[in-house]
């Protein structure tokens, strides 16, 4: 079969009709995809080109997530340095609050707080970390956030280590010792004799009763220590019944009172219940050791041990007026007592427990003492806790290890290294503000690179939609009118058929 022979008007309308197919297509591609070049054959130049500008904002996008989590990460060390200054300024703080008071146990309780805020700062270092990354532990957390593609820009944030408070290179502040406690007791004891001088009067002299004589020895001994009065009118020596009374009542661990009205001598003791007190008075002044008050020449005096109901008044140890201080080893004042006639051991221990940090249990005879930091409890009178006559201290001591808080120099040192820790977390925290400032910085220009980069390439490859949308609209219009032209010039062929009919 022969060919077929288009004729030349309507092979030229098929041609027009096969071009304005392959532009239609052409268009809605593009308006299909937005892109004017989607291949290296559409423009190799701008092709490949354009392939280039998106593939370094495409590395660049990717470092600009690792810029992101960079600043993340120094924004967890700046809020764990912020959190910790204000911490070490609450240490500042309960270190000046132990300077403004001399209480040695108030200053151990602060010295307690102020250790647990150290631990606080540690436990806080700890805890400032992101993604595993923690610029506030120390070796082995170096932050380096790279900047551009071959790693040439970079930035490295180096590290502080505040998960130890002690270390020298960093705040320098170790936990302070908060001393030990201790423990002491005292005996309370008592015990009361007489001696008669039978018609004498507080004025009367000794030797008015036959059995004294000027000469005569007097002899108080507790068997060990013994203290001596010679009756006489001399310098130191004992005239009067007074004078007597006197001498005994400057002997410590007893005291001594004249009735006028039985005529007698009471001695009471608060010596040592082991010991016992003799007054004796011998005969080298020609008097007698058979009468005038001694008896068969010796009085003896035993002490026995108090009970809680007991009026202190009762023992040699006390008389009413005293007061009883009790100071801690700053020679702080914790509380005071002045004795009465009603003053009991009871009351007694009772202000000992009301003392903070100082604790006193009473059985058979003893006050036992447990206290945090030492304590002294003292008397206005001198015949306080005397156990023997050759005791010379009535203090009753309880000494505790003190703590670092003790001494007003102690705290103004902690003042000064906190001060200089307050300073090296001002200088972390400005190292990293300008580590974060830099960071951040470079966030915004990558970004901006990025975007200037993706528009570039933007501007070789995107189409622009309207126009596309106008050649789509010019091409169809540019369709019909083919096919209308084919149409005529196939009836224009067909026209010649009529010739035959």
């Amino acid at each position: 079969m022969s060919d077929i022979v288009l004729s030349s008007a309507v092979r030229d309308n098929l041609l027009s009709l096969k071009n304005t197919a392959k532009l239609q297509s052409t268009t809605q591609n593009r308006l299909a995809t937005g892109l004017k070049v989607n291949s290296a054959l559409d423009n190799p130049n701008s092709f490949f080109t354009a392939a280039g500008l998106n593939d370094r904002a495409s590395d660049l996008t990717n470092l600009l997530d690792n810029m992101g989590q960079a600043v993340q990460t120094i924004k967890a060390a700046d809020k764990g340095i912020t959190s910790i200054t204000k911490l070490v300024e609450s240490a500042k703080a309960i270190a000046n609050q132990a300077l403004q008071t001399q209480s040695e146990y108030q200053r151990k309780t602060y010295a307690e707080q102020y250790n647990e805020i150290l631990q606080q700062i540690e436990d806080m270092a700890r805890d400032s970390d992101y993604k595993g990354k923690n610029l506030l532990a120390g070796a082995g957390n170096d932050l380096q956030v790279i900047f551009n593609e071959d790693s040439t820009s970079n930035l490295t944030v180096h590290p502080v280590d505040y998960t130890d408070t002690s270390l020298s290179t960093g705040l320098a502040l170790s936990d302070l010792g908060t001393g030990a406690g201790a423990t002491s007791a005292f005996t309370l004891a008592s015990g009361t004799t007489t001696i008669d001088l039978t018609g004498l009067q507080a004025s009367s002299k000794l030797t008015d009763l036959a059995a004294w004589s000027d000469g005569d020895v007097v002899t108080v001994s507790d068997g060990t220590t013994s203290k001596t009065f010679t009756v006489g009118s001399g310098t130191g020596q004992i005239e009067t019944v007074q004078d007597y009374v006197n001498a005994l009542n400057d002997v410590q661990g007893i005291k001594a009172s004249f009735d006028e009205t039985t005529d007698q001598i009471t001695i009471e003791t608060g010596l040592d219940p082991a010991v016992t007190l003799s007054i004796s008075k011998d005969n080298a002044g020609g008097g007698t050791a058979t009468n005038g008050g001694i008896g068969t020449g010796t009085t003896t005096l035993t002490s026995t041990i108090m009970t809680a109901a007991a009026s202190l008044s009762e023992s040699g140890g006390f008389q009413v007026g005293d007061t009883l201080y009790i100071t801690d080893g700053n020679g702080y004042e914790a509380a005071s007592l002045e004795i009465d006639a009603d003053t009991t051991v009871s009351d007694l221990v009772s202000l000992i427990k009301g003392v903070k940090g100082l604790d006193a249990n009473f059985a058979s005879g003893s006050v036992s003492l447990v206290g945090d930091v030492s304590f002294n409890i003292t008397s206005t009178n001198k015949d306080f806790n005397i156990d023997r006559l050759a005791t010379t201290d009535g203090t009753v001591k309880l000494t505790a290890t003190d703590s670092d808080f003790k001494a007003d120099t102690d705290i103004e040192r902690i003042l000064q290294s906190i001060n200089s820790a307050l300073d090296e977390l001002r200088s972390s925290a400005s190292n990293f503000g300008t580590s974060l400032s830099t960071v951040q910085i470079r966030t915004d220009f990558t970004s901006q690179m990025v975007n200037t980069l993706e528009v570039g390439a933007g501007a070789l490859t995107i189409a622009d939609m309207n126009e596309e949308g106008a050649n789509m609209l010019a091409l169809q219009t540019r369709q019909q009118l083919s096919s209308t032209a084919l149409s005529l010039a196939n009836q224009a062929e067909q026209s010649v058929l009529s010739l035959f009919g």
